[in-house]
């Protein structure tokens, strides 16, 4: 048994009945570890309630920027996006969480650590292999996977009946994750995949019908692959992801649904909204294709892949992700520029690409015949069809 337990906290309904539930059950000490990752929450208000609830203590931890330049940034840079649509703000959300969650339980003797994740989900994977590789000897406590609470309804009653304060009604059961680059909605009329989305559902990004009737210009800069400026403008970290995640959601940018493939063999139905991070994804899209040799930018696609379903399975703290990165840190020195997008009422379109490392010319790609002579197409192009020609010629039928 657990003497003294960390608990990673939201103050949402799973959460917030695992304190109680700690105290009944392992008799222990429940501290709460609340990370500041940028979800536009009242984080004292979380705390406050986290001690209300029986918590002996209670901390928030701003990893806001860290978050941003040391999971979010190298993500965009590897150009990582999990089956094609989702942007993975829950994903790399977790291993940061997990970490900061192992650190403090260590620095304040603990011998358990606590999270709410269900039995069916891939956060519990990407929690606990993140306090594995930080804390391997830590205990994991996992009440989703103990206790006989087996569905929302049932968690609703279980804090009702423990005079535990939560926003989820039998009505309101949507269950959400948001953070400085996104916001996530699973449960509710989204577990029937023939239903769409109901709009009341969402909660940050406008509907196209209610943005602005006149387009948005945004100019973003990158250096080595990273965002560094909006409109011309030097921006840190965090500034700079909260002006393209205002400028995105007011014209109806970053909303996207799909059914995924969770990493526990399940397929699920979620909705996502992620206005900034759209932009940055379209926009360092078109500036590799500017400033990427065409070997170098076909190659990177398939780790671009692999890095995404690392990302999903939560394996960050993990020598194969670091080794990719070190790739993409090599493969992205010249990108490096400014793109150009506009926004109407959710659709992204470019409007201009710029690189001092741009490898696009004129000359060659003009229909004038300069620079380029096309008589060394024909030899070109007859060494290419070698292995068409060949079998032709000996009358083998295609």
């Amino acid at each position: 048994m657990a003497k003294k337990v960390v608990l990673a906290y939201s103050g949402g309904l799973d959460t917030s009945i695992i304190i109680p539930w700690l105290k009944e059950n392992y008799h222990c000490e429940v501290i709460a570890m609340i990370g500041d990752l940028g979800q536009k929450e009242d984080l004292e208000a979380a705390r406050r309630k986290a001690l209300a609830t029986g918590a002996s203590a209670a901390y928030v931890e701003d990893l806001r920027e860290e978050f941003i330049k040391h999971y979010i940034w190298p993500t965009l840079r590897a150009g990582a996006v999990y089956e094609h649509k989702y942007l993975l703000g829950t994903s790399f959300a977790r291993p940061i969480l997990g970490r900061r969650q192992a650190e403090l339980a260590r620095k304040l003797g603990a011998d358990a650590v606590a999270h709410g994740c269900t039995g069916k989900g891939n956060d519990q994977v990407r929690f606990e292999l993140a306090i594995k590789a930080i804390a391997p000897e830590m205990k994991i406590i996992a009440p989703w996977r103990e206790w006989n609470i087996s569905s929302r309804e049932e968690a609703i009653a279980y804090a009702r009946e423990h005079n535990v304060p939560i926003e989820q009604t039998t009505k309101n059961i949507y269950s959400r994750d948001r953070n400085i680059w996104h916001l996530s909605h699973e449960g509710g009329c989204l577990e029937d995949p023939a239903n769409a989305p109901e709009e009341a559902m969402w909660q940050w990004v406008v509907s196209p019908a209610a943005a602005p009737d006149q387009p948005a210009n945004v100019r973003i800069g990158f250096e080595s692959g990273m965002p560094v400026s909006v409109n011309g403008k030097n921006l840190n970290p965090v500034a700079l992801l909260e002006t393209l995640n205002e400028i995105a959601a007011k014209n109806a940018v970053g909303r996207m649904d799909m059914v995924e493939n969770r990493l526990v063999g399940i397929k699920s139905r979620g909705a996502y909204e992620t206005p900034g991070g759209t932009l940055l994804i379209a926009a360092h899209r078109e500036l590799e294709a500017l400033c990427l040799d065409r070997e170098t930018l076909h190659f990177q696609q398939h780790l671009s892949l692999r890095y995404a379903e690392m990302v999903y399975y939560g394996m960050w703290f993990t020598p194969l992700r670091e080794a990719l990165d070190a790739f993409f840190e090599a493969s992205q020195k010249r990108v490096t520029g400014t793109v150009g997008l506009s926004l109407f009422k959710g659709n992204v379109n470019v409007t201009s690409r710029e690189s001092s490392y741009s490898l696009y010319r004129t000359n060659l790609a003009s229909f004038t015949m300069t620079g380029y002579n096309p008589k060394d197409a024909e030899g070109f192009i007859n060494l290419f069809a070698l292995p068409i020609t060949i079998p032709a010629a000996k009358g083998e039928a295609r």
